[in-house]
């Protein structure tokens, strides 16, 4: 039986508490991901759906409810160990791949590996290679992204995501910016790394073909589970 990597119980954020334009953005949301799920994460703007990704993400902390990643309730972790958690186990994809410009594509998929050991060793670079590789540019390993097509680039953003081998993916609108095809062939990407890892992967997506490829599609309307459905 696969093991929640994520769950939510009751959880809420609310923003500029004690002020006069205190909001809460996410209303007691109950919500797991399981290990090798694949699910997509849609709603319309406004609706929370970045706010929830950080949180996950543990780029932000909720105001109230739960947050455990692997069996681990984060509320009782320190700052150091949450910071450790979310670079070792998370991998994050976004519609702007945020590669480093003066850095070759190997470099930048080496980062995370990188600041995780702190110093690079040939191990690491072999392992950017395979992922570069498993991308198809492991023949533009040292060209620099700003050489690279915008779908090279979302590339080796997404073997970048997978440099440590993270238990979690999650993926905010990584095809927005792309061409039909190219953005077939991201999610496609995404896929078989999902299957092949047994990761779980969350992507949030405005693109309803692509949400009907996933396992599951979770709909957020102001900041509530509107939906949350199997897609087969």
């Amino acid at each position: 039986m696969s093991a929640a990597v994520i769950e939510l119980t009751g959880l809420t954020k609310t923003y500029n508490i004690g002020t006069p334009v205190e909001t809460e953005v996410l209303h007691g949301l109950d919500l797991s991901l399981m290990e090798g799920e694949f699910a997509a994460l849609i709603g319309p703007s406004g609706s929370g759906k970045s706010t929830l990704l950080n949180i996950i993400g543990l780029l932000e902390r909720p105001t109230g409810g739960q947050l455990s990643f692997a069996g681990r309730n984060t509320a009782t972790l320190p700052e150091a160990e949450i910071t450790q958690l979310r670079g070792r186990s998370i991998g994050f994809v976004f519609q702007f791949h945020h590669l480093l410009p003066a850095f070759s594509a190997l470099e930048n998929v080496m980062m995370p590996a990188i600041i995780a050991n702190g110093a690079p060793s040939d191990a690491l670079e072999a392992t950017a290679l395979q992922l570069l590789d498993a991308v198809g540019l492991k023949a533009h390993a040292h060209k620099k992204p700003g050489e690279l097509s915008g779908g090279q680039q979302q590339r080796v953003a997404i073997a970048r995501a997978l440099a440590l081998r993270p238990r979690l993916i999650l993926a905010d609108e990584p095809t927005g910016n792309l061409d039909t095809r190219t953005a077939d062939d991201i999610f496609a990407l995404l896929r078989e790394f999902n299957r092949d890892s047994h990761c779980a992967c969350l992507i949030v997506t405005h693109d309803p073909r692509l949400a009907a490829r996933c396992d599951r599609v979770i709909r957020l309307v102001d900041g509530n589970i509107a939906d949350d459905l199997p897609t087969a």
